[in-house]
């Protein structure tokens, strides 16, 4: 193994040792939430809506809850971590290390990211006892819970690196993030809303991600699945080429 694959490695296991750390915040409380979304909402509105687009109304909404999972964690982890660091000036020494800008931004990446997908996996685990969940489009399922993860992770370090205080990530995460999740059509239909509401969520990008996912489940979607694929890629390219300037540049991370 080489020096540079070493030190990519000993980054990222530095960020999972992170959340490790402390999982019982980290996993066990996301995993406790989406489990009390699952049993609410199933014994609540499953037993008045029933079936949605023909799918038991638990089950229409699981994907969605995944997805949520996923993307909630990345940017929670990525974000909160590289606020951290910066506090505690801990970042200085990585940027200082012959970590390139890339490696330093991947792991970063890669730490969200794993997160979402050790939190996802056990939601779907969580579900899948509960309910029969079908997997119908695995092709399409698998890059997109991918690019979603990846966006979010994204996202959480752009966050993180402009942010000056925890007030900064907080405001980020309960006035945009979770309103365009929620609004994007996790525990409902679009299709159902009315006018001039249905128009107004397919501004929402989350919407086109929610969909993604769900059709790779269900095999039903409201949206485009190829354009969906196509933009959020863009999309999440973006975002990591702006943060690697970023980090290029140590753009609000040196002292």
């Amino acid at each position: 193994m080489s020096p540079r694959q070493i030190r990519f490695l000993t980054l990222v296991r530095r960020e999972v040792n992170r959340f490790l750390k402390i999982k019982r915040q980290t996993v066990g409380a996301p995993l406790l939430e989406t489990f009390l979304y699952i049993s609410v909402f199933g014994a609540a509105l499953g037993s008045r809506i029933h079936k949605l687009h023909g799918f038991d109304y638990v089950v229409f909404v699981i994907p969605g809850l995944i997805m949520m999972a996923w993307a909630i964690n990345a940017f929670s982890n990525n974000s909160s971590s590289i606020l951290q660091q910066k506090f505690q000036r801990a970042i200085d020494d990585q940027l200082s290390s012959p970590a390139s800008p890339l490696e330093l931004l991947l792991a970063f990446s890669l730490g969200g990211f794993l997160r979402g997908l050790v939190v996802s996996t056990l939601t779907f685990s969580a579900a899948s006892i509960l309910v029969d969940i079908p997997v119908d489009h695995v092709l399409v399922l698998l890059p997109g819970l991918f690019l979603v993860g990846f966006f979010f992770a994204q996202v959480g370090v752009l966050v993180g690196v402009r942010a000056e205080q925890f007030d900064d990530v907080s405001t980020a995460q309960t006035f945009v993030l979770q309103p365009l999740i929620f609004l994007g059509g996790v525990f409902y239909s679009a299709a159902l809303l009315p006018e001039p509401f249905q128009t107004l969520t397919h501004f929402n990008p989350v919407y086109y991600m929610i969909n993604l996912v769900r059709y790779g489940f269900l095999g039903f979607t409201e949206a485009s699945v190829s354009l969906s694929l196509i933009a959020l890629t863009a999309a999440t390219a973006a975002l990591f080429a702006a943060n690697l300037r970023l980090f290029s540049k140590g753009y609000r991370l040196r002292a």
